[in-house]
């Protein structure tokens, strides 16, 4: 009888078995390490840290790259775009093995589960219960594993449309980038052109300004040459005896106009028969403006002026229209524009006779003085340096004042203060002085509104005359007649 021992049973049994895993080739150097959790549900033990699954990895990338997008360049943004292209083919890559390492995991497991079949066939007993519930483990094994392959399939499908994805957004950005750097190289050569256009125009002014100094220091020296002959032409000793010449000429045609006025007056009394009548007065001075007419006695048996009544009247040339000038009532009268081209004449009434003097023609008027008023119209606002000789307020006279006489109004002012400032209206008046010995010629009334009006004076006959002239001038722009007191202007001035 034959006895069997323990140790001689398990050696049977170990070399009935065939070797397993002798045709089979692992992924890893170990077999995976596995537990039976609840419900008998296979469980890998994982001894590593946690790896994030590709599923993560992509999503996580993908949102880096859509949340980057909108701070990123053109350049940057294709750029990421690559990187993210290589990173999808890496994970394309990484796809690819893992399937292929899932089909190895396959055919392990079916290897595994066909020795284990064999071997449940050959053994029996408790044994035998261990390799059933190995061969449940593996079913179970596979069953996960083709879980896990489903799962797989879906991630590969998401890479492949990441890799679409992220490919078409490369293609778009290296589109944008060329575009970009078309456009950047348009902007370039229009910024080269408008350079070379500038650099141009800075030459060709560069060469007019050279060729324009040239030409006005050519000028220039034929201007002093001029200036040298004149000067050469013209000593101090020269120009001295022309003066006086021009001097004694003006007086000699001062008193042949004299001569001339007092021939013109015995001819005019010779036509009315008045040779043998008694001449108690006559007029003396310059008939036209800028000058002033004074009654002289003829001899001194005649009464005193200031005994006599005096009035001056503006007389048309035919002698139909007799004017009266409002306070014009003294032995010197200065004529102002308004009498040019009238004749003026003077009533003087003694002891109940009325002696009449006049003029032997119309008043004439100033030389130049025309065109002077019309070189003022043209400026906006002109000054006149007066004196004020007279005021009908309390503002201090027998000082320097400035007359501005603008194209609205008129203003009187002495240095920052305005004494007295208006627009033109129907109450301003303005003419010349109506006395005031000789320097009638040189003054004017002046009354801005009712209750204040002035005297003033002018540094000469020509600037009176010139500021009544263009006062009226811009009153009559404004539809203002500007005459003196009681005094209607006619409207050609």
């Amino acid at each position: 009888m034959t006895r069997m021992t323990r140790d001689f049973g398990d050696t049977m049994q170990k070399d009935a078995v065939p070797a397993v895993s002798a045709d089979i080739i692992f992924a890893s150097l170990r077999f995976p390490n596995y537990k039976i959790g609840v419900n008998n549900q296979i469980m890998e033990t994982k001894d590593s840290p946690k790896v994030l699954s590709m599923k993560e990895v992509v999503a996580r990338e993908t949102a880096q790259l859509l949340d980057q997008q909108k701070r990123l360049s053109v350049r940057d943004l294709a750029s990421k775009f690559e990187k993210g292209l290589a990173a999808a083919a890496k994970l394309s890559e990484e796809a690819r093995l893992r399937e292929a390492a899932s089909l190895e995991k396959h055919v392990l497991l079916k290897k595994l589960r066909d020795a284990l079949q064999s071997l449940k066939g050959r053994v029996a007993g408790r044994n035998k219960d261990d390799v059933a519930e190995a061969i449940a483990m593996v079913e179970a094994l596979a069953v996960q594993l083709t879980q896990r392959e489903g799962e797989l399939i879906q991630e590969k499908s998401e890479v492949k449309k990441l890799t679409n994805f992220l490919k078409q957004a490369s293609e778009d950005a290296k589109k944008l980038v060329n575009e970009e750097r078309a456009f950047a190289r348009f902007e370039i050569e229009n910024a080269r052109a408008a350079v070379q256009r500038v650099e141009e125009a800075l030459q060709e002014h560069e060469r007019m300004s050279q060729a324009s100094g040239k030409q006005d220091l050519e000028q220039l020296m034929k201007e002093v040459q001029e200036a040298r002959r004149i000067k050469m032409l013209h000593q101090p000793s020269k120009v001295m005896d022309m003066e006086h010449e021009l001097r004694a000429l003006r007086a000699q045609l001062a008193e042949k106009s004299r001569l001339y006025l007092r021939l013109q007056k015995e001819l005019a009394r010779a036509k009315k028969g008045e040779e043998n009548a008694p001449h108690l007065y006559e007029l003396e001075g310059t008939e036209m403006l800028g000058s002033y007419l004074q009654i002289q006695p003829c001899s001194d048996n005649v009464p005193e002026l200031s005994e006599c009544s005096i009035q001056w009247y503006r007389v048309s040339t035919e002698g139909a229209n007799k004017e009266l000038i409002s306070g014009a009532n003294k032995s010197v009268y200065a004529p102002e524009p308004f009498d040019v081209g009238r004749v003026l004449q003077v009533d003087i009434i003694l002891e109940g006779h009325q002696i009449t003097l006049s003029t032997t023609g119309p008043i004439d008027p100033a030389a130049g003085l025309g065109t002077y008023v019309e070189a003022l119209v043209r400026k906006h606002d002109t000054e006149f340096n007066v004196v004020v000789t007279q005021t009908g307020s309390d503002h201090p006279n027998e000082s320097i004042h400035v007359l501005h006489v603008g194209k609205m109004r008129m203003k009187l002012c002495k240095g920052k203060t305005t004494i007295a400032k208006e627009y033109y209206s129907s109450f301003m008046q303005l003419c010349g002085v109506r006395g005031g010995g000789n320097a009638a010629a040189q003054a004017v009334f002046w009354q801005p509104k009712q209750g204040l009006s002035f005297v003033l004076a002018f540094e000469s006959e020509r600037e009176r005359n010139a500021a009544i002239m263009l006062a009226r001038r811009f009153a009559f722009d404004c539809n203002i007649i500007l005459a003196g007191p009681d005094h209607k202007a006619p409207l050609e001035t």
